[in-house]
């Protein structure tokens, strides 16, 4: 495992997101090979870490004044051992090549996870569609798709949205691949519902998340009624995790953004949280607002200097960190012991430092990964993809009442996949084991390609 995690290292040494990523499933999996001595021969692990395909491309675009910009856009092509890649578009000047390939390579088992066919992919650009006008991030989205739809398809590869990523550029980029194919197929999950979109799509990855963790009590003789809990971000996933939370009877204390976070001791209820989609999702505003509109709530401004976020040193029940990748360390997951919380699960994708998840697995808390957590999202793309197969749209109670016996389903195997291997109660090589030994198998089944 270590000479092999080394040359993964050595190979691509700047790729720092990608190597956590891979060395917290390799670590998982240690008693699966021993279990399994052909695994090693045939160089499962060697293939699982290398991309299929990696496709990069610059994206020139002008904005509103004539200016001309380039970007660099990415789409990496993981692993389609299980179905045509699968993942979402991240449109964020953070985005780089190591970090596309560790969501990629998340995706691989979070896919596997969901029990439908999908592989693994991941996709997006350096652009900042913040500030930018909705003719600017249109002439973006159709540059951008001028290179990527050569390398897409309904039956090859499926984008979605992800952060930076809403329903308006999935629009644009939609209304260029139709123009330049000359058809109209399902090719980007996400879409509006008027042209081809699901019902619960936008709420998906946040319902789930919350599904997700009322499994995780239920299994401990418990339920989020009645719980405090923290939650991190004010996107799309941090406002559905709050409203199913809301819905359940549970209580949402915090939410945040890259300016802060604020602190509702009252609670963050329906019409608040009306407030913060429209102050998110319409005017594109600041979390700090909030206060302005509730002002007994408490804006703490971000601190980077401090080295632990302020957020996670609240009294709770529940933290569901929904923000982005290493937003929790080890401080900040000491923090949470310290404050009472007794379970932890993962809007984002990777939001746990690994010495942060060591806090949470040696302190004993209910700890559910991403790549189990917030599969929800990926899978009622899935449903959408099969609903734009057969031409009809499902009701939203059948869409909401497949999404909760996905994610059933999931930490049903995530528990029996631990149990198997002498590792009761710990969700993370759960998922890892189930969705690794699922993907290699069909490797394997398929030859040596």
């Amino acid at each position: 495992m270590e000479q092999i995690f080394s040359s993964i290292v050595q190979r691509d040494p700047e790729q720092k997101e990608f190597h956590q990523a891979v060395h917290e499933v390799m670590e998982s999996v240690r008693p699966v090979f021993e279990r399994n001595p052909e695994y090693r021969r045939q160089a499962v692990l060697e293939r699982l870490t290398e991309p299929e395909r990696v496709i990069m491309f610059r994206v020139p675009w002008m904005d509103d004044q004539g200016q001309v910009y380039v970007n660099r856009g990415y789409r990496v092509e993981m692993n389609s051992a299980i179905g045509p890649y699968k993942g979402g578009l991240r449109f964020h000047p953070s985005v780089s090549l190591s970090i596309i390939k560790f969501l990629a390579f998340e995706q691989v088992f979070k896919n596997s996870l969901t029990t439908l066919h999908m592989g693994g992919g991941k996709g997006g650009s350096d652009f900042n569609p913040k500030g930018r006008t909705d003719a600017e991030v249109m002439r973006f989205c159709q540059s951008f798709m001028a290179e990527l739809a050569r390398h897409i398809g309904p039956n090859t590869d499926i984008p979605a949205g992800d952060i930076g990523v809403g329903a308006r550029e999935i629009g644009y980029l939609f209304g260029m691949y139709k123009k330049l194919r000359n058809e109209f197929t399902g090719v980007l999950t996400g879409k509006s519902l008027d042209w081809g979109g699901s019902l619960i799509r936008p709420e998906a990855t946040g319902y789930g998340v919350v599904f997700f963790a009322a499994e995780m009590l239920a299994h401990a003789g418990d339920s989020i009624e009645g719980k405090t809990c923290l939650v991190s971000g004010s996107g799309n996933v941090a406002q559905f995790t709050t409203e199913k939370i809301v819905q359940l009877g549970g209580r949402v204390v915090t939410l945040s953004d890259s300016s802060g976070y604020i602190y509702d001791e009252e609670g963050i209820d329906r019409e608040k949280l009306e407030f913060v989609k429209r102050l998110k999702n319409i005017r594109r505003g600041r979390i700090r607002e909030y206060c302005e509109q509730y002002p007994r709530a408490v804006f703490t401004e971000a601190d980077p200097e401090l080295g632990y976020n302020q957020l996670w040193t609240h009294q709770a029940d529940c933290a569901m960190p929904c923000a982005t990748q290493n937003e929790i360390n080890e401080q900040d997951a000491k923090n949470l012991v310290k404050a009472g919380v007794r379970l932890v699960c993962e809007g984002a994708n990777m939001p746990s430092t690994p010495s942060a998840t060591e806090v949470f697995l040696e302190e004993g808390l209910l700890y559910g990964p991403g790549k189990a957590a917030n599969a929800g999202g990926v899978a009622v793309s899935g449903l959408e993809m099969a609903q734009n197969s057969m031409r009809l749209s499902w009701p939203r109670e059948e869409v909401e009442g497949r999404l909760k016996h996905i994610m059933k389903s999931i930490h049903t195997t995530c528990v029996d996949a631990s149990a198997e291997y002498g590792m009761e109660g710990n969700y993370l090589a759960g998922a890892n084991i189930a969705g690794f030994v699922k993907v290699v198998n069909a490797m394997l089944d398929q030859g040596l390609v």
